[in-house]
């Protein structure tokens, strides 16, 4: 198994993951795909096993505490070649094939190993209730309800500090 940055090659395979694992209103859309593998520079990560991607997670470099909804769509704004931020979490997904096997666990800290190298300031996700327990299990501390909007869903505002950065 290997994590390594996402390429444009992998779309389909990606956006095939992203339709397994989400609903029409929740999934991200091809052309936003093609955005954030044109835009995110240091923080778009695929697992790859034997040549097929397995799971992905990805986001852009944000100033901001908090994901904003503006981070799933087509005029996502990099950072990452300015100093700190967080990088900011829009999708983390795993082929129905290879859940359950700990790739959520590897991406999520193969992606701390990148907000570490750049010394950004963290990293932050939103996510639904059911899952929030899973991200306090990889350090990440509950913050609230959310005010994104994203689907029309209610969404928990989900931190991991840099410790390092602190």
């Amino acid at each position: 198994m290997i994590i390594r940055q996402a390429r444009v090659s992998d779309l389909d395979r990606i956006l095939e993951i992203e339709l397994e694992n989400f609903s029409i209103e929740e999934a991200i859309t091809r052309s936003v795909f093609e955005a954030h593998l044109r835009e995110i520079k240091t923080s778009f990560l695929v697992a790859e096993k034997e040549g097929k991607i397995l799971g992905y997670i990805e986001g852009p470099v944000v100033p901001h505490r908090y994901l904003q909804d503006l981070s799933f769509t087509e005029e996502i704004k990099d950072h990452s070649h300015r100093e700190g931020g967080y990088i900011s979490v829009t999708c983390l997904s795993i082929a129905k094939e290879a859940q359950a096997l700990g790739l959520g666990r590897k991406l999520l800290t193969a992606l701390k190993e990148v907000a570490l190298e750049h010394e950004r300031e963290g990293i932050n996700l939103t996510c639904h209730d059911y899952l929030v327990q899973y991200y306090e299990k990889h350090g990440f501390i509950n913050e609230g309800v959310s005010k994104s909007q994203f689907a029309g869903e209610i969404w928990f505002d989900m931190v991991w500090e840099n410790k390092k950065k602190a």
